[in-house]
């Protein structure tokens, strides 16, 4: 533990900071009001740092959402309920953005929850990836036995045809025979 550092920000589980990650727009990112309990400051606040340090938050660090897009986190994430109640849009944040605002904010508090935002997020990523991977070897695998199902089926069919083959043999070998008898 670092000197200085509030053991209290350290112990903030990854969970926490996991089912605050949100898709929006293709994006993984976090909400205002989120970072700002997280970063021990109000959303007031972090907005404001945010308006006075524009340059360093392009379109895809931070954008603002849609009427839309408030109204679905109201009804999909139970802990924004109350942002259906706010006027304003909230701002989401990607990974850099949270980064960015651990800086601009620059709190003990902000500089190390910013640091554990970004390796969940890498966290996440490596989970995707090894997702994507496990997948991939999983769609090999079906395509696999999907070839060796047909294989089997066919050998099955070849039975079927010696079965009937041989059966006809024992047939024509117990028919009744016509002609003269010695």
């Amino acid at each position: 533990m670092e000197k200085g550092v509030p053991d209290k920000i350290s112990a903030i589980p990854e969970e926490i900071i996991m089912n605050k990650i949100l898709v929006i727009r293709n994006s993984r990112v976090m909400i205002d009001r989120d970072l700002a309990a997280l970063y021990g400051v109000t959303t007031k606040r972090l907005n404001e740092q945010v308006k006075r340090n524009t340059k360093r938050f392009p379109n895809h660090f931070m954008f603002q959402l849609t009427n839309e897009e408030k109204e679905y986190l109201v009804a999909n994430c139970d802990h924004l309920k109350s942002l259906k109640y706010s006027p304003y849009l909230p701002y989401a944040f990607t990974e850099h953005g949270t980064i960015m605002l651990a800086n601009v904010l620059n709190s003990e508090q902000a500089i190390v929850t910013g640091i554990k935002v970004v390796e969940v997020f890498i966290a996440m990523r490596e989970m995707l990836l090894n997702n994507k991977a496990t997948h991939n070897e999983i769609e090999l695998i079906k395509k696999q036995l999907l070839e060796q199902g047909k294989k089997i089926v066919l050998v099955f069919e070849y039975l079927k045809q010696f079965e009937k083959l041989k059966q006809e043999k024992a047939e024509f070998k117990n028919r009744t025979r016509i002609g003269y008898k010695k």
